[in-house]
């Protein structure tokens, strides 16, 4: 009998257990036609699973449900899995990761998106208590990504399958990328673990949510309050029938308030065709896990196009006031927040020098045009806080600055980096 798993499609609860079986060379069936709400109500499902929860596994031993567990099940069939680490402590630190992207990752994301899709009643208390925690596991996931480009080890884990579907749910249903830009490790890591061979065959390509879901309307409420302007109109037309005209005569002009008017263009958008396609040049960089300047930088300057694009150096101002380096990581991801406007014709790179305070604060950006844009400079106050330099290409020695900061060298300038963010 060959494993079966019962949850419907796209679920990211099953990807677990299929990213892992095409890890581990296991097969796995999606069961067909699953219908959530039909199929999992089945006495033949209860029988599996008496909650009726998704996913569960059909083994010829007999039905596993939650979603960890299954994936564990899965991986343990192949014998020394890497998967599980090659030593006792990197399996306990395996265990750790999975019981971390559950409880600090997976629940606050739920929390967050489940009343947008109006699954739950919604609470903005609730919902700003659970962005709040899911910021404090990215950041403590951020810090340990500074230094790994896996969670345990040198290559992808089960931790990682796990994690990586978890944020998956985040990244395409909520996490838009003026939150996580907030969190450049993070980044870097998930579209490094989406675009691993073995994740692509299942889930395909990724896209990164463009917009945070509406608050869901309370539906259950329309019928009552429809109902009763309906009975109103019954009434006025028996009462006064002449009167009817009346709301017609009003509709054209509800719906002149409410056409939308055109969005004029960007005049970045007006400029003459480029050579340089950011978001490929955005690709590379995101994927480059090894050899970094031999591919990445090297493409960089194989993509550049003078006549599309400039680059800008940046120094703070006023750094003098960075003595605390929690506020000073703080005031370079408000930055780079408030850059979003830009992110379709930008890319750039912040740091934050020094172990002691005062801390430097220095950056590369990477504009389309050969200016910086005027409605950044109008719209993004930080702008003036900063001395902006054009960098010189012809000049060997701002290239290799140009090279040192897209690689978050260390020690940069001779000093030691307390961070370095991306704005990609």
């Amino acid at each position: 009998m060959a494993l079966v798993l019962h949850a419907g499609w796209p679920n990211k609860n099953a990807l677990k257990t299929l990213i892992a079986a095409e890890y581990s060379g296991i097969e796995v069936e999606l069961v067909k036609d699953f219908q959530m709400g039909v199929s999992n109500k089945s006495p033949e499902f209860l029988k599996m699973n008496p909650i009726g929860k998704v996913p569960v596994l059909e083994t010829p031993d007999g039905p596993v449900f939650e979603s960890n567990a299954i994936a564990r099940y899965v991986t343990r069939l192949k014998a020394e899995n890497p998967l599980y680490g090659s030593s006792l402590i990197e399996y306990a630190q395996i265990e750790q990761w999975i019981d971390f992207s559950t409880n600090e990752i997976d629940i606050n994301l739920t929390r967050w998106i489940s009343p947008r899709l109006g699954f739950v009643q919604y609470n903005a208390q609730v919902e700003e208590l659970a962005i709040a925690s899911l910021k404090r596991g990215l950041e403590a996931l951020s810090i340990h990504l500074a230094k790994n480009t896996y969670l345990v080890g040198h290559s992808v884990t089960l931790a990682d399958i796990i994690l990586g579907c978890n944020l998956y749910y985040g990244f395409t249903r909520i996490m838009t990328k003026s939150f996580t830009s907030e969190f450049p490790h993070v980044e870097r890591y998930f579209w490094t673990i989406v675009n691993q061979p073995n994740f692509r065959k299942i889930v395909g390509e990724v896209k990164q949510a463009e917009s945070v879901p509406p608050i869901a309307s309370k539906k259950p409420a329309q019928p009552k309050e429809t109902a009763k302007p309906k009975e109103a109109k019954k009434e006025a037309k028996k009462e006064v029938k002449k009167e009817e005209p009346k709301p017609k005569a009003e509709e054209p002009a509800e719906e002149e308030e409410e056409a939308p008017k055109p969005k004029p263009k960007n005049p970045l958008d007006l400029l003459p065709p480029s050579k340089m396609i950011l978001d490929e040049w955005k690709r590379l960089y995101s994927n480059t896990k090894t050899n970094f300047r031999e591919v990445a930088i090297k493409g960089f300057w194989d993509m550049y196009d003078p006549e599309g694009y400039s680059l800008w150096f940046c120094d703070y101002k006023y750094n003098d006031e960075n003595t605390v380096s929690f506020v000073t990581l703080n005031k370079v991801g408000g930055f780079l927040q408030r850059m979003d406007l830009a992110r379709k014709y930008a890319f750039g790179k912040m740091l934050v020098i020094g172990s002691d305070s005062p801390y430097k604060v220095k950056g590369l950006w990477l504009f389309r045009g050969k200016d910086i844009p005027q409605f950044v400079l109008d719209e993004c106050y930080d702008m003036e806080l900063y001395e902006w330099t054009k960098v010189d290409i012809n000049d060997e020695d701002q290239k290799e600055r140009v090279n040192a900061f897209i690689e978050d060298q260390e020690p940069f300038e001779g000093e030691a980096l307390l961070d370095a963010k991306c704005f990609k």
